[in-house]
């Protein structure tokens, strides 16, 4: 009974631990199905408020055009400039200071869009026409600032990445030289051919028997018959110059 009564609630809590564990991915994938949505209506959102400050600035003349076009560039320079710090920032950490500096200047540049966005309902359109040269002040300011960003950033990736192409292009012309390099012995490689070769022929040749040869041909007298030495055969010729044969490498 005991054994039986542990079985059921450990299979009770196997079963508790996969509901849990499944409604903890229900919830990631609605979370993340939310999000996904989220930025597509913003998206959509934005790319409907560019198109209609386009036309406002293409469109009107006056005041209206005059704040539909700062918008725009505001927003333009914005959005290009956080585009690439976020992207760089992946691949070159150092980015993280300007990507706080570039936050601190957004909570300005969307504090003036909202302001600007403001101004585009306002009736009194003499009042706004002297408020123009500030507010083209302050947008200049912002973008001024966000394009010193920007251009910051990807010239330091054109530095890196320029750097990089160069030392790879020294490393493949070392690599290049040591491939071509199949002719040319140094001189102590052929000196020690030379020298094996040397050692190989002495080896091989036995103790010179040096004693006197008895004279041949004497009458009278018997001549012991010695039978002729057998001479080893002689190694193929070789020349000091020629290189040992070796197993083919890549370096």
């Amino acid at each position: 009974m005991e054994a039986g009564a542990l079985i059921i609630i450990f299979a009770l809590l196997v079963l508790f631990a996969f509901l849990g564990l499944g409604a903890w991915a229900t919830v990631k994938v609605v979370g993340a199905a939310k999000r996904g949505v989220d930025r597509t209506l913003t998206q959509a959102r934005r790319t409907v408020e560019d198109t209609a400050l386009k036309a406002k600035s293409f469109g009107q003349v006056g005041v209206a055009g005059a704040l539909a076009q700062l918008r725009l560039d505001l927003r333009t320079s914005m959005r290009a400039t956080q585009q690439a710090l976020y992207q760089g920032v992946q691949a070159d950490a150092s980015l993280k200071e300007s990507i706080g500096l570039f936050e601190r200047l957004s909570a300005h540049g969307h504090e003036l869009d909202d302001e600007l966005k403001r101004l585009e309902q306002e009736p009194d359109r003499g009042r706004i026409s002297g408020m123009l040269p500030e507010l083209k002040e302050r947008t200049a300011k912002i973008t001024q600032a966000a394009d010193s960003l920007r251009w910051a950033a990807r010239d330091r990736a054109r530095r890196f990445a320029e750097d990089d192409l160069s030392t790879l292009s020294e490393q493949i012309e070392v690599e290049s030289g040591a491939l071509r390099d199949w002719s040319r012995e140094s001189v102590d490689d052929l000196a020690a051919a030379a020298a094996a070769w040397d050692a190989g022929q002495a080896s091989t040749a036995g103790p010179v028997d040096r004693s006197p040869e008895p004279p041949a041909g004497r009458p009278g007298r018997t001549q012991d018959a010695q039978p002729a030495a057998l001479n080893p055969s002689a190694p193929p010729t070789r020349h000091p110059w020629q290189k040992a044969p070796r197993p083919e490498t890549t370096t």
